[in-house]
């Protein structure tokens, strides 16, 4: 992981640098119109440690240790040309590293040293291009991202748009996406056919693959009502179609019988949001937050955030912040051994389960006008502390360091 970590900084002076060294050279201009090539806007570096302990694991039925632990990194580079008639193309690159381990993975064939998702890496990459119009503000692009892990591969494509009104005060955004995903079916060891492999890379015997498809939008309308107030209305229906049910995990039955988790193959969700921003003063912001979820599992959920952003100076600020939320879990969910013998789906994976939750913590951010700790080109740097807790007993901390260069 260290390799990775230090190769993706090395990537990121080596931009760094080619930029300065452009910058420097004169643009011999030769008629009326000004050569415009690609420049770099800004690169953002983005790490964070995430980490988490409770005792309702699903690989074991809804008992057991949820110990968890990941550290992700994202750089993403953004550039940029003018054309001729005025339009701007952009183009965002992401490159995102995250590094987990689980000791409830490890449950999955809790009788070896170490099973195959004990520990794992996920890359995933992505390209955006979007073509925007510099006077009107209206602009559209297309996305195209990868992301594998050891036990699925996913191809992802996406197109964005936006619509400005003339008098800048009315903006609508509209994505869809979509994700081809493959999964290979890791069983729990107790449960594999006679010759089912592990999924293991030093294991031949054969593993089945299956496909999960993802299918999004989101429509969100924004309003200045007035200079104070900012509103913003967001909804995003999605589909799924596929395995959507962890096949490791178990489930145990109240005549003592054991299975793997069965899910139906297909899911709608529908979250409409609602978020106002206040702005009381130089000094204080009020950011609020409901959004309501449901789908065709039998989720219901409501969420309310404030985050309230205090500007000690122009160039340092923090943000403490609060997110609740309650949820009715799904038809399908029981705990350990409660499930009818009968039942078609069942699961006892408690992030579908009826629950409330609390986050809590704050940001600081910096962004001095001659650059962060006198670095010119680091024009910002945040740091975000979150503490979660939910009723189930699983508790998880975050810590997140976000760089930006320009």
């Amino acid at each position: 992981m260290r390799k990775i970590y230090l190769g993706v900084l090395a990537l990121y002076m080596g931009i760094l640098a080619s930029h300065a060294q452009t910058k420097q050279q004169p643009v011999k201009d030769t008629s009326n119109y000004q050569a415009r090539k690609l420049t770099v806007d800004e690169v953002n570096f983005v790490s964070g440690y995430y980490h988490q302990n409770g005792n309702n694991s699903a690989v074991t039925g809804g008992i057991g240790t949820e110990n968890l632990t990941d550290f992700a990194n994202t750089l993403d580079l953004q550039l940029s040309k003018l054309t001729k008639n005025g339009h701007k193309n952009t183009y965002l690159f992401e490159l995102g590293v995250d590094h987990y381990t689980s000791a409830s993975s490890d449950k999955i064939d809790p009788y070896s040293i170490s099973s195959a998702s004990r520990q794992d890496t996920r890359i995933y990459p992505s390209l955006n291009w979007t073509n925007s119009n510099e006077k009107t503000g209206n602009s559209f692009g297309f996305t195209g991202s990868y992301s594998h892990e050891f036990d699925y591969q996913s191809f992802g494509a996406g197109f964005n748009l936006t619509r400005i009104s003339a008098n800048k005060n009315t903006q609508f955004d509209f994505k869809a996406t979509a994700f081809l995903d493959t999964w290979t079916v890791i069983l729990p060891v107790e449960l594999r056919p006679a010759g089912y492999g592990s999924g293991s890379g030093k294991d031949d015997r054969p593993v089945d693959s299956k496909p999960r498809n993802s299918f999004s939008t989101a429509f969100s309308l924004s309003q200045v009502i007035n200079p104070r107030l900012q509103a913003l209305l967001i909804v995003e229906p999605s589909y799924q179609h596929g395995l959507l049910a962890t096949e490791y995990q178990r489930d145990y039955f109240t005549d003592g019988s054991e299975k793997i988790e069965s899910l139906p193959g297909s899911r709608y969700k529908l979250p409409i949001g609602v978020r106002f921003n206040y702005f009381l003063d130089d000094h204080f912001i009020i950011r609020t937050f409901y959004r309501y979820y449901m789908d065709s599992w039998g989720i219901r959920a409501h969420t309310a955030e404030v985050e309230v952003p205090v500007k000690f100076t122009s160039f340092v600020s923090v943000s403490p912040f609060y997110r609740y939320n309650n949820q009715v879990g799904t038809r399908y969910f029981a705990p350990y051994g409660q499930h009818n013998p009968t039942d078609q789906y069942y699961t006892s994976d408690y992030d579908l389960s009826t629950m409330h939750s609390n986050f809590i913590g704050a940001n600081i951010r910096l962004s001095p006008p001659n650059g962060v700790f006198g670095i010119q080109r680091l024009s910002s740097l945040e740091l975000r502390y979150g503490h979660y807790v939910r009723s189930t007993g699983l508790n998880s901390d975050i810590v997140t360091l976000a760089l930006k260069f320009k």
